[in-house]
């Protein structure tokens, strides 16, 4: 089986406690039961495949109209592992202010404001929902984590966690 690599680079965009999710819609969201919610951003296309910021910021303004200078602070917070059949989705994770709260829809759904811990209640992907917890008990702006993907004993999709440090090598 061949296993092939699809990146991916989002954001958690905040006005102080408040997180702006998107409420997915479309032909590949129809399967949903229920509104399922996800951070602003998607697939890096060829020419960022070195460069998640680039990525993101380019999400970031396809998916709400927000550019560079509208947002404060953006910084890499998580990188996500996850192995989806033969693929293994590698996401770029950013976390900054917003200097400006008029946002615009884009075609992908609609842009909603959440308390932190209301998103977390929101229908979302496992690997969403984890990053969400993890960001809440830990917003440390300096700290990078890793995040993989796994199943735990009882079944149930479960992220471990670690932080991403540069070894001294002497």
């Amino acid at each position: 089986m061949t296993i092939r690599l699809r990146q991916l680079a989002a954001a958690l965009l905040f006005d102080g406690t408040r997180v702006l999710l998107m409420h997915k819609r479309g032909s590949r969201w129809q399967r949903q039961t229920s509104p399922f919610y996800a951070a602003i951003g998607g697939h890096m296309e060829e020419g960022e495949l070195n460069d998640p910021y680039a990525a993101c910021l380019r999400e970031i303004e396809e998916e709400t109209g927000l550019l560079e200078q509208d947002i404060a602070n953006l910084r890499l917070k998580y990188i996500l592992l996850r192995l989806k059949e033969n693929e293994i989705r590698q996401q770029f994770i950013y976390v900054g202010e917003v200097l400006r709260t008029d946002v615009i829809a884009s075609e992908e759904g609609e842009l909603e404001w959440h308390e932190l811990d209301t998103a977390m209640r929101l229908h979302s992907s496992a690997i969403h929902h984890a990053l969400l917890r993890h960001y809440r008990d830990d917003p440390d702006p300096d700290q990078v984590y890793t995040g993989t993907m796994t199943v735990g004993e009882d079944g149930s999709p479960r992220v471990q966690w670690h932080l991403l440090r540069d070894p001294l090598v002497f």
